[in-house]
C-alpha cells in the first residue's frame, strides 16, 4: 500500500481510503446523487469502484482521499487527484456524501488537495470533469478559480472540462485569500449560508 499522506485543515483530516469507509461510499454511489458520476451504480459496481480508489494510490502515486470531521472523526466524502486510463488529464476531483453538503466541506477539502498536488506531487496544471447538469460541482469549480476549457480534451464528448488556475496563479492570489475567507465562514458556527445549497 503506498504511504498515503495526512492532510489538515481548519475543520478536517483528510486520509487514505480504509475499509471501514466503504458503507457510506457504497450508500453515496448507489443512490441518485450518483446521477452524474456514472450512477447509481450497483453494489458490486460501488465495490469495485471503491477497490479502484484504493488502488489508485499504489497505481498512480496519488489519488482520493477521504474526508473526516477532525473532532468526531465522521466521513463527509472524499477529494482527490484521479486519473484512471485513458483520461485526458490529471484531475482534481471531489464527492460529498448526500447529507453533509451544503456546510462547505468540498470547498476546504478541495482547497487543501490542489495546494498539496501543486506543491508536493509538481503538478503545474489540473482539471476538473464535470456532467454539465451538475451545477453544484460547476459553481464550486467557478468558486475555486477554475474557467471552462472549450480547447482541452473531453473523456467521452458529454462532460465539460474546468481548468483549475495554475500554481503561480493562486499562489498569494486575491483568489486564494477569498477562498481561505469563505472557508473561515463557514467554520464559524454562527455562519448560516443562504440560498443555494452550496457544497
Amino acid at each position: 500500500m503506498a504511504d498515503i499522506p495526512i492532510l489538515e485543515t481548519r475543520r478536517l483530516i483528510l486520509r487514505g481510503p480504509e475499509p471501514e469507509d466503504y458503507p457510506d461510499f457504497k450508500a453515496t454511489f448507489t443512490s441518485y446523487r450518483a446521477r452524474f458520476m456514472g450512477g447509481p451504480l450497483n453494489a458490486y459496481e460501488a465495490w469495485m469502484l471503491y477497490a479502484a480508489e484504493i488502488g489508485h494510490w499504489q497505481i498512480r502515486g496519488y489519488g482520493m482521499w477521504m474526508i473526516h470531521d477532525k473532532d468526531t472523526d465522521e466521513t463527509y466524502g472524499m477529494a482527490g487527484g484521479w486519473k484512471p486510463a485513458k483520461w485526458p488529464e490529471a484531475e482534481i476531483a471531489w464527492v460529498i456524501w448526500p447529507d453533509k453538503n451544503g456546510k462547505g466541506y468540498a470547498l476546504e477539502a478541495t482547497h487543501a488537495v490542489r495546494h498539496y498536488l501543486y506543491g508536493f506531487c509538481g503538478w503545474d496544471t489540473a482539471v476538473s470533469y464535470i456532467d454539465p447538469k451538475n451545477l453544484d460541482s460547476i459553481r464550486l469549480a467557478e468558486r475555486l478559480g477554475a474557467l471552462k476549457d472549450h480547447d482541452a480534451a473531453t473523456i467521452d464528448g458529454n462532460d465539460a472540462v474546468y481548468r483549475h488556475p495554475a500554481p503561480a496563479d493562486l499562489r498569494g492570489s486575491q483568489l486564494s485569500h477569498g477562498i481561505e475567507m469563505e472557508i473561515s465562514h463557514y467554520a464559524d458556527p454562527l455562519f448560516k449560508p443562504k440560498g443555494w445549497a452550496l457544497d
